[in-house]
């Protein structure tokens, strides 16, 4: 095994958002000596065991062969930051942002890359095929068309878990990999979804599109259409709440629009000062009927004048609030490992998975990084019942 360059244990801390003295606690370096035993090793002076360097991956949040790198490879491109942020992030929540986008990109690079070497790489049209000059409608009704989901059929579901399973099913049918992910793999890393609410990687053959799974299960599909709004725009980013931009406002509107005609928005009685409990009770009933996020209806509420920023702000923390709250108490319980899994990377992902490794175009290993999982994992996941 080559000699680790120090310089890239020096990177790899500094991009983490570590000091040094952070840094050492968090690999366990205790005692007085601990800050001139991490500096030895990032001077080269002394080279770190392969113990310390796995440890260096998991607390930094990087591939073991990283540090095996001959330089620092150049910052990943992840594409437009659309996000709007109320108030500055948690410490270290852009951290983890980007060691997941770049986990993204790298799952999509070897199934891109898979496709074009087994020939399956015939491009998708409808990626980059809109502009924000076509209108909203125009958008919302070549959607309609590729995905295969009526509005009707959407509000038919007896749940928003369904709802989103057969919108996620259209979207996969036409291309998408779409992948739910709010951590790295443990709930240590989990991301807020005040900080990233999607995220779309727009590729003519391989599109992904993430969707944060600490959000709301109520909001999953209205993240997911608003992601495949920045495909159609040919657009790659990671999308938050509230975003004050242009191109995220067209985006939210045109999910919405797939979603909700915006007239029957009068069905809720706004008074005026609004009385805030009152209004969020019928904001519960109004979104439970349709299988929406009670977030994206006050949200409409706003963009349509019938309630001002205040009040929105209001509710929208207050909504918050209460996803906190709610997803705090709700875990994965006896859920099955391999189930979660396959449900989190989607059917489209396991499927093409197992096509790819029978065709010989993706080793186990290459699979088990696809598929967030250890390579002696993948074929149980591969095997486990498709009914998720």
């Amino acid at each position: 095994m080559p000699r680790v360059n120090p310089e890239i244990l020096r990177w790899a801390r500094e991009t983490a958002g570590l000091s040094p003295d952070e840094a050492a606690r968090k690999l366990g370096m205790s005692g007085e000596t601990a800050i001139d035993r991490l500096a030895a090793l990032e001077k080269g002076v002394r080279d770190p065991t392969r113990a310390m360097l796995a440890n260096m991956a998991e607390k930094y949040h990087r591939p073991l062969l990283t540090f095996y790198l001959p330089k620092p490879p150049l910052k990943s491109d992840k594409g437009q930051d659309f996000r709007t942020l109320p108030e500055a992030p948690p410490p270290g929540a852009n951290v983890l942002l980007d060691a997941l986008l770049r986990d993204v990109q790298a799952r999509q690079g070897l199934v891109r890359a898979a496709l074009e070497e087994a020939e399956d790489d015939e491009p998708l049209a409808f990626v980059g095929s809109a502009n924000i000059t076509d209108g909203v409608d125009a958008v919302v009704a070549s959607m309609r068309t590729i995905l295969g989901v009526s509005l009707e059929k959407f509000r038919q579901q007896r749940t928003a878990d369904d709802a989103f399973k057969l919108l996620r099913g259209g979207a996969e049918g036409a291309g998408v990999f779409v992948l739910l992910m709010g951590n790295l793999g443990s709930h240590h890393t989990d991301i807020d979804a005040r900080v990233f609410r999607g995220f779309a990687l727009a590729d003519s053959v391989a599109p992904f599109v993430v969707v944060n799974e600490k959000d709301s299960r109520t909001a999953w599909s209205f993240t997911l259409l608003h992601e495949l709004v920045h495909l159609w725009l040919g657009q790659t980013g990671v999308s938050g709440y509230d975003g004050e931009g242009e191109i995220e406002k067209f985006c939210d509107t045109a999910a919405a629009r797939y979603l909700l005609d915006l007239r029957e928005l009068s069905e809720l009685r706004v008074e005026s000062p609004a009385n805030l409990d009152e209004l969020k009770n019928q904001i519960d009933e109004f979104a439970w009927r349709r299988n929406l996020s009670r977030k994206m209806i006050a949200y409409n509420l706003l963009r349509s004048g019938l309630i001002p920023a205040a009040t929105y702000r209001q509710l929208s923390d207050l909504l918050d609030a209460e996803r906190s709250t709610i997803r705090s108490n709700v875990g994965e319980g006896g859920a099955n490992y391999y189930v979660v899994r396959r449900h989190r990377v989607g059917p489209a992902l396991v499927d093409v998975v197992r096509r790819m490794m029978a065709g010989g175009t993706l080793s186990t290993t290459e699979a088990g990084r696809v598929l967030g999982v250890k390579p002696t994992k993948v074929t149980r996941l591969l095997e486990t019942d498709r009914a998720v």
